[in-house]
């Protein structure tokens, strides 16, 4: 059985060493489940549900304000890194950064914090590494709604002991260019599709990106081309031409806002957008109660989050929620991808005083 009261790092290698990749985390989700019912102090009276691959524990003991820990089980595919193994300070293998050294934190802390300041509920969930609808937080909320309430959720992302609060939003559209076809050796007799976008290229290229200052994170957006699609043949002028842009958006901005500020950008261009995928931001939430706690046990390391996580399906339900967990973002999924173990003991410690204070 997993030891949850044990030392967090060899937990982490444990968890690391049962692989679970989207949509096999079964093996996992069973010894959570039994380690988690077998080691949570009784006096706390946790509260334990199995749904699907996930696994879901809570306390009723009606304090003042309720805490939500998250973290999921699965990783992408093994790259002939596991086992797990330890070398120079950082443990080694697949998900130890991207997030079961963050899995271990919340795991460990549930066994451990015998008399929280707060209610804690703890949601370990399924497939959150492939497409939005298999997402088991995502069934969570649908199935167990109530079990995603609470005055703060914390994420167990990887983000090297900042709080990254909130996320990005993020919009893809489709710009495309109509013409006409002609042969190349009479160009003239056509309208070529591919030129047309060049105005659009133009101004992606000189876009100044808006910086916002929200809750004292600094978020940063960015408009950009992603792919270009177009062409018949050697010898043949263009009729259709696109170009797929990424917008990644601020969190006070709504998708609905996002998308027109796209449409600005290209007003006047004879192009068509068509949107494909959308996903709204999270605004930090760090002036309510719960939030602002977390932000002063972290002595105010906090930055804004690049990139879209699950903390905005908690700020959809009016929940201040944050990314914090051991390791570097910037090796997740990789072939070394690794935690420093300091990292590790960090975090819990800092969210031990957070829990109990």
């Amino acid at each position: 059985m997993l030891d949850l009261r044990g030392d967090p790092i060899e937990l982490t290698a444990a968890l690391v060493d049962i692989p679970s990749e989207s949509r096999d985390e079964a093996r996992l989700a069973d010894e959570v489940e039994a380690a988690l019912r077998a080691q949570t102090p009784q006096a706390l009276g946790y509260e334990i549900v199995r749904n699907g691959n996930a696994v879901l524990a809570r306390t009723h003991r009606q304090l003042p304000s309720r805490v939500l820990l998250a973290g999921h089980l699965d990783t992408v595919p093994a790259a002939d890194n596991l086992p797990s193994h330890r070398e120079n300070g950082d443990l080694y293998g697949c998900g130890t950064a991207d997030m079961k050294s963050g899995d271990a934190v919340f795991l460990h802390l549930a066994a451990t914090v015998a008399d929280p300041a707060h209610d804690l509920t703890l949601v370990f969930y399924d497939c959150e590494e492939i497409d939005a609808a298999a997402n088991g937080l995502g069934r969570i909320q649908r199935e167990l709604p109530d079990w995603l309430a609470a005055d703060v959720a914390i994420l167990g992302e990887p983000t090297a002991g900042y709080i990254e609060a909130g996320c990005q939003g993020t919009l893809r559209v489709v710009i495309s260019a109509t013409g006409a076809r002609a042969h190349s050796a009479r160009s003239w007799l056509g309208d070529n599709a591919i030129h047309k976008l060049g105005a659009v290229l133009d101004r992606l290229a000189s876009y100044g990106a808006r910086t916002v200052d929200i809750d004292g994170c600094e978020y940063r957006e960015g408009l950009s081309a992603v792919r270009i699609d177009g062409g018949v043949a050697g010898n043949v002028i263009p009729d259709a031409a696109s170009v797929t842009v990424n917008f990644r958006f601020a969190p006070d901005r709504s998708v609905d806002q996002a998308l027109q500020h796209v449409r600005d950008v290209v007003d006047g261009l004879d192009v068509r957008i068509e949107l494909t995928d959308a996903a709204a931001g999270a605004l930090p939430g760090l002036s309510q109660p719960a939030a602002k706690a977390l932000v002063e046990a972290a002595g105010g390391r906090v930055r804004a989050k690049y990139g879209w996580t699950d903390v905005a399906r908690f700020a959809a339900l009016g929940i201040p929620a944050v990314n914090f967990g051991p390791g570097d973002p910037n090796v997740a999924h990789r072939r070394d991808e690794r935690v420093p173990v300091a990292n590790i003991t960090a975090a819990v410690e800092l969210l031990r005083g957070y829990l109990s204070a």
